[in-house]
């Protein structure tokens, strides 16, 4: 099978939770990627990313019509005001699936990997919404510690979660060489063979151009950390 879509991404349609947080903040579960980089393009309704990065904590308006990314670091949550329904690109396809993904649970969960796997495990079980609210709770209750250091001026806490998360993905991080190989690095050095190819006046490839469509996932929309997803096959 090969992997087509442009910069090896991976695309998704989002709608945010719409359910309260105990902080009374509607949307989903605070969380970092550690190496892939993140876009929402907004369709519809309106709502917030917050986020911490190194700039420190800031919020950034969505309604539709926005276009954001952010890079590896960056802390956020997707805050659901009024309908929010997201377009999401993922750099490194296939990444997060493998574990590029860390939640903000509070420090004692993150120190422990099999407590850490209980609380973000959502299982398979008729109450999989209800664990999704229990997880995204937990971790907006260690995003606002992380948030109120931040803004008081104590990196600390923050530099502590950096570090828990790195514990956390050592052992899985080894297999995401190859995932990055076989997908966006393998598009670069594609589109570096073909620059090279027309520069010399070989245009072969232009004969092989074809349209590809992406067929979404059937059923109900999976449960994902920020909403509920229509994932969509991009592969050949």
């Amino acid at each position: 099978m090969t992997f087509t879509f442009p910069g090896g991404t991976s695309l998704s349609h989002l709608d945010v939770y719409e359910d309260a947080a105990p902080d009374g903040v509607c949307g989903g579960s605070p969380h970092m990627h550690l190496v892939s980089t993140e876009a929402y393009i907004v369709v519809e309704g309106r709502g917030a990313l917050q986020a911490i990065d190194s700039a420190g904590f800031h919020e950034t308006e969505l309604r539709a019509g926005s276009v954001v990314w952010f890079t590896p670091g960056t802390i956020h949550r997707a805050v659901n005001r009024g309908g929010l329904k997201v377009v999401v690109l993922m750099s490194n396809a296939g990444l997060p699936e493998a574990g590029d993904a860390v939640m903000t649970f509070p420090s004692e969960t993150l120190a422990d990997p099999a407590a850490y796997d209980e609380a973000a495990s959502i299982g398979d079980s008729y109450n999989r919404s209800a664990r999704v609210a229990r997880r995204r709770d937990l971790a907006v209750t260690g995003f606002e510690a992380l948030r109120d250091a931040v803004i008081e001026g104590d990196p600390g806490p923050l530099e502590d979660f950096h570090a828990a998360a790195g514990a956390l993905v050592l052992a899985r991080a080894e297999y995401w060489g190859p995932l990055v190989r076989e997908k966006p690095l393998a598009q670069a050095e594609r589109s570096l063979a073909l620059t090279r190819a027309v520069a010399r006046g070989d245009l072969a490839h232009l004969g092989e151009a074809q349209v590809h469509q992406a067929i979404p996932s059937e059923g109900e929309r999976a449960f994902g950390m920020c909403g509920r997803l229509r994932t969509y096959d991009v592969n050949d």
